[in-house]
């Protein structure tokens, strides 16, 4: 699927798997790709908006204390411009992901790393893949660069999940830091890793991925909540005017 797409590597594009410059182009606000995940407010939708994010994330499945009623989504996407939408699905089967994609008018999806990728090919989505990779452990690297080896022509970008399982950047060890960038010379990959502002530099240093996965929460009340801590990291990923 992914080589179908004639696309440029601008921020917020989807690249074709041939193309290895995970560099953000410098007109952009932000130094790499950011992708906004499980949006389910329309001030966060707003924050990340303002900030330029390359894409909004909207979770789509029902078991995920993220979940957001596609009626939801699409309001809160008609009030932000500029940022494409990408459906997120976890065990969802491959006919109700094309079908959500084009009731909703999706830019992307996102799959979970169980989905059957064959299966989706089939359909003919017509839209980028983005496939997260759910890592227990670091040691589980090797494992998820066989699965992209196996995925690489039917997925566009690969996000894999460090967060999720409550792992860390400044945890990594040189040598892991070190197979994590070959992996991101060879796959666009998205990161979503415990990230402290004063580590940015060193991760797109040191690393070079394709972007990194940012999530924010719940509103304190509507239309009221506090984005110091992000504010923090938009701040040290800010490009140089």
């Amino acid at each position: 699927m992914g080589g179908a797409f004639k696309i440029n590597k601008s921020a917020g594009t989807f690249p074709p798997h041939a193309q290895q410059n995970n560099t953000a182009n410098p007109w952009f606000m932000l130094k790499t790709n950011v992708k906004a995940s499980s949006v389910t407010n329309l001030t966060d939708a707003r924050y990340f908006a303002a900030w330029e994010v390359a894409w909004l994330g909207f979770n789509f499945d029902a078991g995920s204390d993220r979940y957001i009623q596609p009626q939801l989504m699409k309001a809160i996407r008609e009030w932000v411009d500029g940022v494409k939408a990408v459906g997120e699905f976890n065990m969802q089967a491959p006919e109700e992901i094309r079908a959500a994609a084009e009731l909703l008018a999706l830019d992307a999806v996102q799959v979970g790393m169980f989905t059957d990728l064959s299966a989706l090919d089939s359909l003919g989505l017509g839209v980028p893949v983005i496939q997260e990779l759910v890592l227990e452990s670091v040691a589980g690297l090797d494992a998820a660069a066989e699965q992209m080896a196996r995925g690489k022509a039917s997925v566009d970008i690969f996000l894999l999940n460090f967060d999720k399982n409550g792992m860390r950047w400044s945890e990594l060890l040189p040598a892991e830091r070190e197979r994590l960038r070959l992996l991101c010379r060879e796959y666009h990959i998205l990161l979503s890793i415990g990230l402290a502002p004063g580590e940015a530099a060193s991760l797109l240093e040191e690393v070079a991925p394709y972007g990194i996965s940012l999530q924010g929460g719940d509103e304190e009340k509507v239309g009221f909540k506090s984005f110091d801590e992000l504010d923090d990291l938009f701040e040290a990923i800010e490009a140089e005017e």
